[in-house]
């Protein structure tokens, strides 16, 4: 895992072409707001909404084979 240090609107980039923007958009105790610019075929989630994605897609998946 990669380890940055961000003040209040600066920014990391990733990929090789600079695709994927995250910007640290304000930072209070406890909270912290970023913006992420990716292209519209990069599926951006928050982990949680990742995860039941591809719960309910492996869940799916299984059904079918039953057929």
């Amino acid at each position: 895992m990669l380890v940055l240090t961000r003040k209040q609107n600066e920014s990391i980039v990733i990929g090789d072409k600079g695709e994927i923007v995250v910007t640290l958009l304000q930072g209070c105790v406890g909270n912290i707001r970023i913006g992420i610019e990716a292209p519209k075929d990069v599926a951006v989630d928050r982990k949680e909404i990742f995860e039941r994605k591809r719960s309910f897609s492996e869940q799916t998946s299984t059904t079918h084979e039953d057929c």
